[in-house]
């Protein structure tokens, strides 16, 4: 992984190639390549740098052509290095593949193909020359150990021959108006032009370009000339059949916002959250199943309980999640690491709405887990999601779509925040059928989520304080975060946000649990995060943390105005504006999205594209 973009045109691609990439940047990448079919031969460049500097390489190296490929890709088999970045050629016997006229077969590729290690000894056995630690490289020459004159032909041959997931893009240089894609388990788009076509992992990818998106479905093969295609999906015992997928008219982003007066993305999406919530519930009057789907109604009538499928940040939203639905809804819930879910043995019940929370909408092991819960009998699925034509809302029954907007920092804020929103509502809509609120609970709830913005708006203004903290922060290489009930997962949150993009080592733990074990951490330079709601363990809280204190802790404490609980040798308190009950966890999250921008920012470290990570992790 992590972007893909392909073109066949009349016109040369390889600034709408490299536009592309520039649009997919904000997943995260490592390395990143162009190749084209020009002179007759395959020509590419490969970069370990940024888009930008691939781009000065190309002109330099003076790559053009009519077809082509691009990739961004993030390591997972090999190193981050130019040997490993894709595009791939297939180097066959006889080749040469030190030779810039070498190779046959041009590809990209997301994913992972398991079984990439005995299809590498074949075709080794057979005299390919292997240049690259890749899995990826395996799918170049298995493709051209079959071709026989037909790409189309070849890449569906060859595809039954991989296991694992993948979303390909491929040209041949026996054949220079034609590429060919293929998916299973990672996204792949075709975009319909005037007289060209296009392939990408993201329709993101060709705004401005066109708006006119075929969504690839799992198991299809599409191959693209100038004018014209067709899509082929994989039938049982490895057939394939012509088929129709419909053109959609999609307005994506036209790229990466600008800055403005902020130093990073991550900063301007953090200050972005009054208005992502307030887009989130735009146009909501009532508390109602239909904010959820035309089905909602008849789907939650049949429900006794709720498992949430998520990863990452989606999962901690999913935590908090889990303490509303059984507090005000007093519906049990149930919350699942996605990557984990589906390799252990789990009772399923019918009666389950399964819930799948994810940003993108393509991760990878979320959707697995989907797939798996519905092969266990669990036919109610509901996702909350940011993009509205993911595979996600497409593979549910049910959807709420965050209005977040492109989130662009790897580290995830608005997206979180408004998954909170969408929640919280449902909590409401399942509270109300079930009997367990009322009247004037619902309004209260409903009226306190439209206040949120401006409560949000008024936790911002403390960014000059929470600066002061990130540069106590700054020179530590540990921390811990204490929360406690339904603040144990903002804490989670704030802990993943610093060690994401400031690399310093965080921990999180529900406050009671110091006593058993974390409390041997503790001194004078473990800085201590404190979540101190004015709620009904605010008195429990204040015993741990004078556990914390007698053991010569230093406590970084973010309170509710009522808490009574004043700044003193070895407490710093940033006072909280307001105390908002049941939706406290969407306020207090806030500042510990500042506190790890700031710590980041004074550590210089890359903020936006924080190393190792990607923005979509579209392999498992």
């Amino acid at each position: 992984m992590c972007g893909i973009v392909g073109a066949v045109s009349q016109r040369n691609i390889v600034p709408i190639l490299i536009q592309g990439l520039q649009r997919l940047e904000y997943r995260g990448y490592d390395s990143c390549g162009v190749a084209v079919h020009q002179g007759g031969q395959l020509r590419r460049s490969r970069s370990t740098s940024r888009v930008a500097e691939l781009d000065a390489l190309v002109a330099q190296d003076g790559v053009e052509g009519l077809v082509g490929i691009a990739h961004t890709r993030w390591a997972t088999h090999g190193a981050p290095a130019v040997h490993n970045a894709h595009p791939h050629f297939s180097h066959g016997p006889g080749d040469d593949a030190k030779s810039a006229k070498a190779g046959r077969i041009a590809l990209v590729h997301n994913g992972i193909i398991e079984n990439h290690d005995e299809l590498r000894a074949e075709l080794k056995a057979r005299g390919y020359e292997f240049t690259s630690q890749t899995d990826t490289e395996v799918i170049a020459h298995l493709i051209d150990s079959i071709y026989e004159g037909d790409l189309f032909d070849a890449v569906q041959r060859a595809i039954v021959q991989l296991k694992g997931a993948y979303a390909i893009a491929v040209f041949c240089r026996d054949e220079p108006q034609r590429v060919v894609g293929a998916r299973e388990g990672s996204p792949l788009v075709l975009g319909v032009g005037q007289g060209e076509n296009f392939l990408a992992s993201d329709a993101m990818a060709l705004a401005g370009v066109t708006d006119q998106i075929v969504f690839l479905e799992e198991g299809d093969v599409v191959d693209l000339q100038q004018g014209k295609y067709w899509i082929s999906a994989r039938q049982a015992e490895g057939r394939f059949a012509r088929i129709e997928r419909p053109v959609k008219t999609v307005h994506a982003h036209s790229g990466a916002a600008e800055l403005g007066p902020y130093r990073h993305y991550m900063q301007k999406e953090i200050f972005e959250q009054p208005r992502a919530i307030a887009d989130t519930l735009e146009g909501i009057e009532a508390i109602t199943p239909a904010l959820f789907g035309d089905q909602a109604a008849e789907i939650f009538a049949q429900i006794d309980r709720v498992l949430i499928l998520a990863c990452g940040t989606s999962s901690y939203s999913g935590l908090t999640a889990k303490y509303w639905l059984e507090s005000i809804a007093k519906i049990p819930c149930a919350v699942e690491i996605a990557s984990e879910y589906r390799y252990r043995e789990s009772v399923p019940d019918p009666r389950t709405l399964v819930i799948t929370i994810s940003q993108s909408g393509e991760t990878a092991d979320t959707l697995a887990a989907l797939k798996h819960a519905r092969s266990l009998g669990m036919p109610h699925t509901l996702t909350i999601c940011n993009v509205a034509t993911s595979a996600m809302v497409r593979e549910c029954k049910l959807a709420f779509i965050t209005h977040a907007g492109v989130e662009i920092g790897v580290a995830s804020t608005k997206a979180f925040t408004t998954q909170l929103v969408a929640l919280f509502l449902l909590t409401l809509v399942l509270a109300k059928q079930r009997g367990s609120i009322p009247e004037a609970g619902l309004d209260a709830g409903l009226r306190n989520l439209r206040h949120l913005p401006a409560a949000v708006q008024s936790v911002l203004a403390l960014e000059p304080q929470i600066m002061a903290f990130a540069e106590a922060f700054a020179g530590k290489h540990n921390a811990l975060f204490l929360g406690r009930g339904r603040h144990y997962p903002i804490a989670l949150e704030g802990a993943l946000k610093l060690k994401e993009i400031s690399y310093i080592h965080a921990e999180a733990y529900p406050a009671g649990e110091l006593k058993h074990g974390p409390l041997a951490l503790v001194d004078a330079e473990m800085p201590v995060v404190t979540i101190a709601p004015a709620d009904d363990l605010l008195e429990k809280l204040k015993s741990n943390m004078q556990e914390v204190r007698a053991r010569g802790g230093q406590l970084f404490v973010f309170a509710d105005a009522d808490t009574r609980i004043e700044s003193s040798e070895g407490i710093h308190v940033i006072r909280m504006p307001e105390h908002y009950g049941a939706l406290s966890p969407i306020l207090h999250v806030v500042p510990l999205q500042m506190l790890a921008y700031h710590t980041a920012c004074a550590r210089g470290t890359d903020v936006d594209k924080p190393r190792n990570l990607a923005k979509s992790v579209t392999v498992e």
